[in-house]
């Protein structure tokens, strides 16, 4: 288990047909790079559905932690060495939700970042449930009712995380505004992902007692992001 108070999860739009370019990079040069400052890097993944987005996790002990070890890597040797080909391959990087974990609230299970030879079949679903104003019951609803029905259809959540709306103090932008609920899943692979997606839409408590009042706190529809983890990702 990672130990961290702090979560950022980064979605990166690239330049198309730089993807792998950039895991590249990121796998060989930020990994340790960031972790010798202090960073948690937690995983890192490709979307499924789309194919020029880059989404990853890292995390921090603490807000004035994330300060110091961003600000040490930033301003340290490996950024300034590869900052020019990291930034080639982006579109846009400010995608950015500051999130704490609530369960289990010291972080995430983590593996060990063996390289693997052939590509995971395995997947990762992040869903984000966007609260509609006054909705401060959210989180107790998802927890209570929504992650139940998760399990069961086969999609237990390894971890749940919600807005940290301590200001951000880097000068790195985050997503401002933002008040989302996030619920983190994972399958062995695709197959098991379709299966659950089916056992869900047929299951009438979802149907009939959840998704009614589940709407009713959120400003829109969940997004839901399919990841298949890269070579050296430390979350499934």
């Amino acid at each position: 288990m990672v130990s961290c108070s702090v979560v950022e999860l980064r979605q990166y739009t690239l330049h198309p047909n730089r993807r792998s370019e950039l895991i590249q990079l990121f796998e060989r040069e930020f990994i340790e790079g960031q972790e010798n400052a202090g960073i948690r890097v937690l995983g890192q993944f490709g979307d499924v559905d789309v194919p020029d987005r880059f989404i990853w996790f890292r995390g921090f002990r603490d807000m004035v932690q994330r300060r110091e070890a961003l600000t040490a890597f930033y301003e340290g040797p490996v950024w300034r060495a590869n900052r020019d080909a990291a930034n080639a391959t982006l579109v846009d990087s400010d995608d950015v939700l500051l999130l704490r974990p609530v369960h289990p609230p010291s972080g995430f299970p983590q593996r060990a970042r063996d390289v693997r030879a052939e590509p995971s079949t395995r997947r990762l679903v992040v869903r984000l449930f966007h609260r509609a104003p006054g909705a401060d019951d959210l989180l107790s609803f998802c927890r209570e009712h929504v992650a139940p029905i998760l399990d069961r259809t086969g999609a237990p959540s390894i971890a749940w995380l919600e807005t940290e709306h301590t200001r951000n103090d880097f000068r790195l932008p985050v997503r401002e505004g933002a008040d989302v609920v996030v619920s983190v899943s994972r399958f062995p692979d695709g197959t098991a992902l379709q299966r659950h997606r089916a056992l869900l839409a047929a299951d009438l408590s979802w149907v009939e007692h959840v998704v009614p009042p589940l709407r009713s706190r959120l400003t829109g529809d969940v997004e839901e992001r399919v990841l298949r983890p890269t070579p050296r990702s430390g979350l499934w």
